[in-house]
């Protein structure tokens, strides 16, 4: 049996019928309806035209529920979303392209705004702001509660209308048309029975905007609706288009369990429900996230979606559950009245129970390989939104970046368009093979891709995958051109694509996770994965990531640093300042003196006492300042070291291996002691359920570096700053005229922001309790009154200890049941821990 190539070209009839456009978008999304409109006001006496699969107001916006980040809040930076946007991205974000989303996202919400979307406000008017996994500031706006996207194409699809935009409805787009040069000079699409035309005709124009959305039908379950077949990443490759990171697909964690075997668009239970304070839990009722990532329940998309995978694998269950009883019936209904009447409609009442919940397909951060203007590999053609890889979303999308990404691009996109003023020729027949897939292969697809493509994979379910869909290429009789095999076509091309890539990346990051392969190896995949579709079957090209970093900082070392929840820039920064006040302008007299130049040795750093090293990254970081030409690590930040322990190895040139030492070392010495008394905490606790945790006492400058070496340690990190949360302490208590007070103050003033509440009375915790509180804070309580405060709250809040503590007293105290100890001698009195810099001999 011969096996059929992937179709270059959709068997289709010839055109019956042709229209002429300035510019034909090609989906009604936000992408699409932004940029038509857009473009119209650009160039009021052009033509442009709309095609959408279904009708006008079915794009896949209407589905969202969270919201459009963008920085509002005259607190918050483009630089704070930027590095939560590469946080998220696990070091595969285009940083130019995200600057662009982030400074220039405000004026197109802005825009969105001016349009007609009528966006959630206060009391005063203003508009509110709320939080979701990934960011650390409140900066998402939203409309209905979990309405959104509903809002948001309702008011564009009113202006669209009110322009007198062309529309045709009820179209599936088939191939792209080019001109003898390759230009994109139109498309060709097929027009359902209920559109405004019939059959097969083609859409002459000066330039082609793929805005198709997503492709999360090629899984089994997904939160994607129906029409979401990845037409537009399919097009692109037959049309020769690099299509780019197709194996980072992000399985949204919380798509309500509809029960074993459920298939199609399952409904999405919003990450904003997280953002309000829903709390993640198992069967048991056992919250799960805290103990995974600072973050713990608002963590990136990817870490909370891999963690309902393990806990479901640990218990054996099928599915989590979001806890949101807490909220009331009020809150449902007001602030989430969208989840609230599908949970009712499929027999859960929120208000009542935790919600069944298990990660589904959701969202694709590759897609059509495109510049800061939206220009794809294809002269001409341009993409917009989910069906593009903007640079912006790297190997996870941070959350609702997805329909700022689509105001931002579509407005570069228009205005690109405007300026260049494309003119293709006359398009040219198309001569290469063509093709169908058998329509009865659709739900195999989906099948095999759900069972082994998904958020669990290995080479070996991947070769299973890939086997599958080579069979799917062959079917025993004719398959006629209609809606079905052309779906079926468009799935399986995407469908081998993706897998392909997943099969090539031998490592973990983000959205893709191998489980023969656990962790990163920034090493080799510090990369992109571009695809193209030729005669001969797909290609792979491997593209080193060219990311924009700080001056004398490498690409590798970023990427880490941005992994571990480090702004690399902050560090540059911080390194430029040491170094500053190590190296004068005469430089390091000594070195210059006693060491002839151009000569070059290799030194070791090396533990002259046991502890937790970290800060490893940050030591090499200063080394590759002075040009270190290379540097070895022989362990990991958080492995326990022993005396003698050769922690790095660098070669350069002798004069600058002695000019970095001191900064270097101030740095890594400082760390790791952190990271060795934190962990001696940890330890004297271990197995009685209490987390070791910092304060904010810390040396200025040097909070996310110290923070980190906690973690790094094993502890966990309280607030980073005084906006993260709203920490009520006796002063408060004094000024307000009590804790409750002082609660409901800070709850009418930031509704939304977690609350925590410091007592020294155990009389104080009921009122607090009363009031709603997340987070108790015992303050120099004794073990007996510790104890009673555990058995008087029982699991309506957290626990912290602080106040008194010591190594020797840490355990009695966590064996109370509190939730936390506090210990902020982890960062401002922790010893350094001893390690040296040796030359090794000549």
């Amino acid at each position: 049996m011969s096996i059929p190539a992937i179709p270059l070209r959709l068997t289709a009839p010839e055109p019956g019928w042709t229209v002429e456009a300035d510019l034909v978008v090609v989906g009604s999304g936000i992408a699409g309806l932004t940029l038509a409109l857009r473009y119209a006001r650009l160039e009021p006496a052009a033509k442009v035209l709309v095609v959408t699969k279904d009708v006008l107001s079915a794009g896949s916006t209407r589905w969202a529920q969270g919201g459009i980040a963008a920085v509002l809040d005259p607190d918050d930076t483009p630089g704070e979303h930027l590095s939560d946007t590469l946080i998220a991205g696990v070091g595969l974000c285009d940083t130019e392209a995200v600057r662009v989303l982030v400074t220039e996202g405000p004026e197109a919400l802005r825009g969105l705004i001016a349009t007609g979307a009528r966006f959630d406000t206060d009391a005063a008017g203003e508009l509110q702001l709320t939080r979701e996994g990934g960011h650390r500031r409140n900066r998402i706006v939203h409309a209905g509660g979990d309405a959104t996207g509903a809002e948001v194409q309702r008011a564009l699809v009113a202006a669209v209308r009110a322009a007198e935009i062309e529309v045709i409805e009820h179209a599936l787009v088939l191939d792209l048309l080019k001109d003898g040069d390759g230009h994109a000079a139109g498309v060709t699409l097929h027009v359902m029975g209920e559109g405004s035309r019939d059959g097969v005709g083609a859409v002459r124009s000066r330039a082609v905007v793929l805005a198709t959305g997503g492709m999360g039908q090629v899984y089994a379950a997904t939160t994607n609706p129906l029409v979401s077949t990845g037409d537009g990443v399919a097009l692109a490759l037959r049309a020769g288009a690099a299509v780019r990171d197709l194996e980072f697909v992000q399985f949204h964690p919380t798509v309500l369990w509809l029960g074993e075997g459920a298939t199609g668009q399952q409904p999405l239970i919003s990450e904003a429900v997280r953002g309000e304070g829903a709390v993640l839990v198992d069967a048991d009722g056992v919250p799960f996230m805290r103990d995974v990532h600072e973050l713990a329940d608002l963590a990136p998309r990817d870490v909370v979606a891999k963690a309902i995978m393990r806990r479901m694998r640990e218990t054996g269950a099928d599915h989590m559950y979001l806890d949101g009883r807490h909220f009331g019936e009020e809150k449902w209904r007001t602030r989430f009245p969208t989840i609230h009447a599908v949970c009712l409609e499929h027999g859960i009442d929120p208000v009542t129970q935790p919600i069944p919940v298990a990660p589904a397909a959701h969202y694709a951060s590759g897609g059509v390989r495109t510049d800061l203007h939206g220009r794809s590999s294809v002269p001409g053609l341009y993409a917009c939104g989910e069906v593009a890889c903007t640079g912006v979303h790297g190997a996870n999308r941070l959350a609702s970046n997805s329909l700022l990404e689509g105001l931002v691009f579509a407005e570069r996109i228009a205005a690109d368009v405007h300026a260049l003023r494309p003119a293709p020729g006359e398009p040219v027949p198309d001569r290469r093979p063509a093709g169908l897939v058998d329509p009865r292969a659709r739900s195999r697809i989906q099948a095999h891709m759900s069972r082994g493509a998904s958020v669990l994979r290995s080479g070996g379910s991947l070769d299973g995958v890939s086997r599958a869909l080579l069979n799917a290429r062959w079917t025993p009789v004719a398959v006629e051109p209609c809606t079905e095999s052309w779906e079926a076509t468009n799935l399986l091309t995407v469908a081998s694509a993706l897998v392909t890539a997943a099969r090539a990346r031998e490592e973990t990051r983000g959205a893709h996770w191998r489980e023969d392969f656990p962790e990163r190896d920034d090493a080799r995949w510090l990369s992109h994965l571009d695809l193209t579709l030729t005669e001969e079957g797909l290609i792979m090209n491997y593209r080193p990531h060219a990311e924009a970093v700080p001056p004398g900082l490498p690409a590798h070392l970023a990427e880490e640093l941005a992994a571990a929840g480090l702004d690399p820039a902050g560090v540059g920064a911080l390194l430029d300042t040491a170094l500053a006040e190590d190296v004068q302008e005469a430089g390091d007299v000594t070195s210059i003196a006693t060491i002839p130049a151009g000569r070059t040795a290799t030194a070791d750093v090396v533990a002259r006492a046991d502890g937790v090293v970290a800060g490893l990254a940050v030591a090499e970081a200063v080394f590759a300042r002075f040009g270190a030409e290379r540097a070895e690590r022989h362990v990991k930040d958080g492995e326990r070291v022993s005396r003698g322990d050769v922690l790095m190895t660098v070669t350069g040139a002798t004069r600058d291996l002695l000019t970095a030492e001191r900064t270097a070392l101030n740095l890594l010495t400082h760390l790791s002691g952190i990271a060795s008394l934190t962990a001696r905490w940890v330890r004297a606790v271990e197995g009685t359920g209490a987390r070791i945790r910092d304060s904010r006492k810390t040396l200025p400058g040097l909070r996310a570096l110290e923070k980190y070496a906690v973690r790094a340690g094993g502890g966990a990190n309280h607030r980073m700053s005084l906006s993260d949360a709203a920490l009520i302490k006796d002063n408060h208590v004094v000024a307000a005229g009590g804790v409750a007070e002082a609660f409901r103050a800070v709850r009418d003033a930031y509704p939304g922001l977690p609350i925590e509440v410091e007592v020294d009375r155990i009389d104080q915790i009921e009122p607090v309790l009363a009031e709603g509180a997340e987070e108790i804070l015992l303050d120099n309580f004794t073990v007996p009154q510790l104890r009673e405060a555990v058995r008087l709250v029982a699991g309506r809040a957290r626990l912290e200890s602080s106040g008194g503590l010591t190594l020797e007293s840490a355990r009695d105290v966590a064996e109370t049941g509190v939730d936390y100890l506090a210990v902020g001698a982890l960062t401002h009195s922790a010893p350094a821990l001893d390690i040296a810099l040796d030359l090794r001999g000549n």
